[in-house]
């Protein structure tokens, strides 16, 4: 008989089972760049001291928000921790924040190509705010102090959220060699559904590749996710018809159409319940009520006691005037309309015909941007608690999988392994069902059973028929040696006999003869 105890030792086991195949022990160490980089930040150390917080303001916010005074600090992850990681954490949330740093010498595109990698969590997930990055354009007059909204950017990066839109920006600013007004260029849309990065809780690693040959290439967590304007004197001619359908123009109104039939009707079946009052109010003036000793009839009119229920009608089916309910109307029709046809004249929906842009030019070298010398984040979030870690900036995307093999691929291993498994499920749903342990123990207990009754090996008839017996083995030996003895006394008492009868019988034939 399954007990209760036995069922708390099968449910140890079970949990034995599972801390042992699902708690592995991480050791982790700060990555260390294995080749050439511009930038590489893992905030390990815990410290800020190589970043500028920015001590301006935003110029086309409200004064009461316009300050960049949203608060930042060093931590460690809220969930699915490695020992000894720590990451930059926005904190505050409807804020503005900026923070920027130096890099180690500036990007110039030439003939290398550019890898920018790091890490966001959206620990509590998030409602309305961005974690993209800006690397900030070599210019002469850059001052990080003053790094604010409109701080010149070569290149900006990174995931962004607001309401149900899902984006991940590349951007990158660019001048017309016509106009020279500096450009930003966006890059079509991610070809993944991008919600679950934002609301999963993990972290993730997004990389950006730009190569020399003007190729560019996404990734989010290391897997890889024109020319003509409207001519703005264009108009739309007089004559353009745009409707698709239109009244059928044969169409005719039937003879038997009545626009004039009231939708709602009163119900002629209808009949007055017995008990109606028709004479009695449904209100009267409140015969306890007494005018206020304050009351001024030339300032407040003429005093009428306030009105009350009819206490008549407290027990009659109603009071006042009886009308019959209205029902709607079988004969009511409404504004005859003729039916839709095809407008054979339908020209579509009227767009300005296009032109070419003058100020439309063909760049053969977009990867020739403005050189960069800082990395900066400049974010507003109605969410507070984005991490972010790992920056790395490089020319080589081995040195960029190596170091997210050192730091973001710990914490990949450590969130898998946090993540209920098959056997963490199975507990979970038992603790919630008890009656369950019983299946789990059937589960596990009846091929056991059936290995044992078909595997086990069989003994011989002998063995079979002697354990029946349960005698001891020297008894039986005894008991067949008397047996043989008592059957050769017996077959001697015979043997006798026989010569006995024998001789008996010549000695008669003997006589017989003589006396013949």
């Amino acid at each position: 008989m399954i007990t209760l105890e036995h069922l708390h030792y099968v449910k140890m086991a079970f949990k034995t089972v599972l801390f042992m195949c699902f708690d592995p022990q991480v050791t982790y160490k700060t990555p260390v760049p294995t080749g050439d980089v511009y930038f590489a930040e893992t905030f390990d150390d815990g410290s800020l001291d190589r970043w500028q917080l920015s001590k301006t303001v935003k110029g086309d916010a409200d004064d009461d928000i316009a300050k960049y005074d949203g608060k930042w600090s060093v931590e460690q992850l809220k969930e699915n921790k490695v020992p000894g990681d720590q990451g930059l954490v926005l904190k505050s949330r409807a804020k503005h924040h900026a923070i920027a740093a130096m890099l180690n010498k500036p990007f110039i595109f030439q003939d290398e190509p550019l890898v920018i990698q790091y890490e966001v969590n959206f620990q509590d997930g998030i409602d309305c705010g961005g974690a993209y990055i800006k690397l900030l354009s070599d210019t002469g007059s850059l001052n990080l102090e003053q790094f604010h909204d409109r701080t010149p950017y070569t290149i900006m990066f990174g995931p962004d959220k607001c309401g149900e839109d899902y984006k991940l920006h590349f951007i990158f600013r660019h001048q017309n060699p016509l106009n020279k007004d500096v450009e930003e260029k966006h890059a079509k849309r991610a070809d993944v559904d991008l919600k679950k990065f934002y609301t999963d809780k993990k972290t993730h690693l997004y990389t950006l590749v730009l190569n020399p040959d003007n190729s560019y290439e996404m990734f989010i967590d290391q897997s890889s996710v024109s020319r003509e304007i409207d001519d703005p004197n264009d108009s739309k001619p007089e004559d353009w018809d745009e409707r698709a359908k239109i009244p059928d123009p044969e169409a005719v109104k039937p003879d038997d159409w009545d626009e004039d039939a009231p939708a709602k009707i009163e119900d002629p079946d209808a009949l007055k319940p017995e008990g109606w009052l028709d004479d009695e109010p449904e209100f009267v003036p409140d015969p306890n009520a007494e005018k206020p000793e304050d009351w001024d009839e030339e300032m407040d009119g003429e005093w009428e006691a306030p009105q009350i229920p009819n206490p008549a009608c407290e027990t009659a089916t109603g009071c006042g005037e009886w009308k019959r309910p209205m029902i709607n109307n079988p004969q009511y029709k409404g504004k005859w309309k003729a039916p839709l046809v095809d407008n054979p004249n339908y020209q579509g929906v009227w767009k300005p015909r296009k032109i070419d842009n003058p100020e439309f030019f063909e760049d053969l070298q977009p990867f020739r941007m403005i050189s960069f010398k800082a990395l900066g984040l400049e974010l507003w979030s109605m969410t507070s608690d984005i991490y972010f870690d790992n920056f790395i900036i490089t020319s080589h995307k081995e040195v960029a999988d190596r170091w997210a093999s050192d730091s973001w691929g710990l914490k990949k291993l450590v969130a898998s392994a946090n993540e209920p498994g098959i056997f963490s499920q199975l507990m979970i749903a038992a603790e919630e069902r008890p009656w369950l342990w019983v299946i789990y123990i059937l589960t596990v207990a009846l091929p056991i059973g059936l290995a044992v009754l078909f595997c086990w090996p069989k003994k011989s008839d002998d063995d079979y028929v002697y354990k029946k017996v349960d005698l001891p083995r020297g008894d039986v030996e005894e008991e067949e040696e008397e047996e043989e003895d008592e059957a050769a006394v017996v077959d001697d008492e015979d043997k006798v006999a026989e010569a006995a009868e024998s001789a008996q019988a010549a000695g008669e034939e003997t006589e017989h003869q003589t006396s013949g």
